[in-house]
């Protein structure tokens, strides 16, 4: 057998990694992509609002280590048509004008962001049942400075308790305020409520005033599982359906009703975005130094502190300050909000610790 003449041409070189061509990181454009907003999110799929549509999708695989909540304006691939079946992509998340952010509490190194877009916090608080905690409100006070969004106080259960002396911790601060309670309801009122929808639902008094401040506006509200954040949905957006629940006798708190953040566009113009419950606001991304900065009533007394002052130590001006009034009639109780406050970040609060238990 005659042996094969062989040639360069029949040498078979794979191409080194300088001679193939290299991987491109440009990522495409995405120009006929479409905006919608997030109004919920499940188990890695994203309800998105699009001209009145309702569509489901997914995240792009190049948003992977990027958070996607509700409140985001978001561009969409694909399909969105919104038949049932379907699935969209999320390629791009649009700037955010503001972001509510917190950590599991002021050990923890890692960002969650809760809310992206809002312009407001409702800080839902129960005057009784279960008992209102101002160590909650001071840390969400904090963060709604923090974020850039304007504090609202909606207080439920007046019906139990009188507003007045609890309000009074928060006079100096002039942080604005709803009160709501239940309405009694005559014999007839029950049967015909019955009659038409087969329950009870409940009935507010004070609703028409917390909707004038939620009018127009996207409002996150937050609290403790149990002060009546899901009723108040319900009597907001009549069509939410929120599961609501009770508070333990025993232990005096709520159980969760509410599993994950949902926006809801409220009839009037505006959206509410109803959060789980929760039992720790946690501070880690807010600097220690700046806390307080967003306490208004405060802050002017500490020019007099020593450089380099805690603000928790027997030098601190701000003795001086709130004993001579200039914090009003509740510098006492803000004081100790304040440095309760810059504590935590070093010795947990042992009730706080106990809820997130």
């Amino acid at each position: 057998m005659a042996g094969r003449n062989w040639s360069e041409a029949d040498v078979r070189v794979r191409p080194g990694r300088r001679n193939s061509r290299p991987r491109t990181k440009d990522r495409p454009k995405h120009e006929d992509a479409v905006v919608g907003m997030v109004i919920g999110v499940d188990r890695g799929r994203w309800s998105v609002l699009l001209d009145g549509r309702r569509i489901t999708a997914m995240r792009a695989r190049e948003l992977s280590r990027t958070p996607v909540v509700v409140g985001d304006r978001v561009a969409l691939v694909g399909d969105t048509s919104g038949d049932a079946g379907t699935l969209a992509r999320i390629v791009r998340v649009e700037e955010r004008t503001s972001v509510l952010r917190r950590t599991a509490d002021d050990t923890d190194p890692y960002e969650r962001v809760i809310v992206a877009n809002a312009d407001q916090l409702v800080m839902v608080t129960a005057l009784a049942n279960p008992e209102p905690r101002t160590g909650l409100i001071d840390r969400c006070l904090v963060a709604a400075y923090d974020a850039g969004l304007d504090p609202l106080l909606a207080l439920t259960k007046a019906d139990l308790v009188d507003p007045a002396a609890f309000l009074a911790n928060y006079a100096a601060l002039d942080v604005p305020y709803t009160v709501t309670s239940a309405q009694e309801l005559s014999d007839d009122q029950r049967e015909e409520l019955i009659a038409s929808s087969g329950r009870v639902p409940r009935r507010l008094d004070g609703l028409d005033e917390l909707r004038e401040r939620l009018a127009g506006r996207v409002s996150v509200l937050v609290g403790h599982s149990g002060v009546g954040k899901s009723t108040l949905v319900n009597a907001l957006v009549p069509d939410a359906a929120r599961t609501t629940g009770h508070v333990n006798d025993v232990t005096g708190r709520g159980r969760h009703t509410s599993t994950s953040a949902v926006a809801l566009e409220l009839p009037g113009g505006g959206w509410v975005i109803d959060t789980p419950g929760i039992r720790s606001f946690g501070l880690a991304h807010v600097d220690p130094t700046t806390i307080v900065e967003h306490f208004p009533d405060l802050a002017p007394g500490t020019a007099n502190c020593p450089r380099g002052c805690t603000h928790d130590e027997p030098d601190c001006a701000l003795d001086v300050f709130v004993a001579e009034g200039g914090a009003g009639e509740s510098g006492e109780q803000r004081l100790e909000s304040l440095r309760r406050l810059l504590r935590s970040r070093d010795v947990p609060d042992k009730d706080e610790h106990m809820e997130r238990r």
